[in-house]
């Protein structure tokens, strides 16, 4: 199942690169999809899911984070960023209910975006999630998890 998930979330990149949500894959306000530039100021909130309480965008989409991704530091190339687009903006994000404020932070971007992290984990959308609540990125190639409010990634599966 997995396999055919990832098999799917290529052409779906694909296409959604074609529409402009590659570079740096900020978040937008047209629904919390990830989109092409980087808002004023994304918020991080936590919402209740099958894995258990979870990191959210303001719109309710499950945010991940890559275990590839070292002290903060987003090693997720063009490529990568193309299914797995940062969660950015320019100014930094907000703390959302849930939310502990020590554990929100930045990364900062060429262009002045910052990506938001939390905890140690520059945090992702996954493109393959297409409404809030959605979790279809979760343990994605055994590197990809949903983080918890205490800032450890979620390994278990919905």
């Amino acid at each position: 199942m997995r396999a055919y998930r990832t098999l799917f979330a290529v052409p779906m990149a694909l296409a959604l690169a074609a529409c402009g949500a590659g570079g740096d894959g900020g978040a937008s306000d047209d629904g919390g999809r990830p989109a092409g530039k980087a808002v004023r100021g994304a918020t991080v909130t936590v919402a209740d899911s099958g894995l258990g309480s979870i990191l959210v965008d303001g719109q309710g989409r499950t945010l991940y984070a890559f275990t590839k991704d070292k002290d903060t530091s987003g090693s997720c190339g063009a490529e990568c960023v193309a299914v797995w687009p940062a969660l950015t903006g320019s100014a930094p994000a907000g703390a959302g209910r849930g939310v502990r404020r020590d554990l929100l932070g930045e990364e900062k971007r060429a262009g002045g975006a910052v990506h938001v992290t939390y905890g140690e984990w520059p945090l992702y959308y996954y493109v393959g999630d297409a409404a809030a609540g959605d979790v279809n990125g979760q343990g994605l190639d055994g590197e990809w998890f949903a983080v918890s409010p205490d800032g450890k990634l979620v390994r278990t599966t919905p």
